[in-house]
């Protein structure tokens, strides 16, 4: 005979339901207690167990409701910075893969100033759902190339290190970091060289990026820490103030 929504189970007089329930939230909690210790301030969102419904909108504008619950509607969803530069952006790449001259770059720094300084080459590879929030200070470098659903925040800068001279073996030398799927990057982080962020991981904000990350990974930077309390300088600090008189807090000679 089979048994009802709300059976009971014969070990324990428990209906199933709620041991089924329980199981759940233990699992749950055994995978918030694996997530790794962060410093105060910073917090990675747990993905919801089911997936947000899709609107009827094409991607370039669907995940701007995804990605930003302040979006109300699809004329604000029109207004974002975002929204505009990877616009451009596909058709500016679109001519750079054809060889057309100067046109590309023309169109790139037009979505520059239309943008409010989302500056993206016309040679970089960029997946699908990509999203800027805010979008002010972002750099984005000719052979960077981007995955599919990774969000960066403003003032991120995905650049190269030093000056780079071309190698007569090579038609272009990889300069830029290759950011695969799902990652997150947060205000104000550069990533410099030719590095590899893995699938899935977040770099917090403020963050220098020099080596590859591995996939599902978080990096974050080391948070401000009080130098000066009520006028006197905190012991764990008497280095950082060599030169300082003793009475000023406003005139040391920071060593930093």
């Amino acid at each position: 005979m089979s048994q009802g929504p709300n059976s009971v189970s014969k070990g324990t007089g428990i209906p199933e339901s709620t041991q089924e329930d329980d199981q759940q939230l233990s699992i749950e909690g055994e995978e918030l207690a694996a997530l790794p210790e962060l410093p105060p301030g910073i917090f990675i969102p747990v993905p919801a167990k089911t997936p947000r419904k899709k609107t009827i909108w094409p991607d370039a504008i669907d995940v701007i409701f995804e990605k930003d619950p302040a979006c109300k509607s699809v004329f604000e969803a029109l207004l974002y910075q975002s929204f505009w530069a990877v616009l451009f952006h596909r058709l500016a790449h679109s001519l750079y893969q054809a060889h057309i001259p100067f046109v590309p770059r023309l169109i790139s720094q037009f979505a520059r100033f239309l943008t409010g300084g989302i500056e993206i080459h016309p040679g970089a590879q960029i997946g699908k759902r990509f999203f800027i929030d805010h979008g002010a200070g972002v750099v984005i470098g000719e052979t960077a190339v981007i995955g599919n659903n990774v969000m960066l925040y403003h003032q991120v800068t995905l650049g190269a290190t030093g000056w780079w001279r071309p190698n007569p073996f090579r038609k272009q030398q990889k300069r830029h970091p290759t950011i695969e799927d799902d990652v997150t990057i947060g205000v104000g982080a550069a990533l410099l060289g030719p590095i590899t962020i893995g699938k899935g991981s977040k770099i917090g904000g403020m963050t220098l990026v020099l080596e590859s990350v591995p996939a599902n990974s978080v990096v974050v930077s080391k948070p401000a820490e009080l130098l000066v309390k009520g006028g006197e300088t905190l012991e764990t600090h008497q280095e950082l103030t060599q030169g300082w008189n003793g009475k000023d807090p406003w005139e040391m000679d920071y060593q930093i």
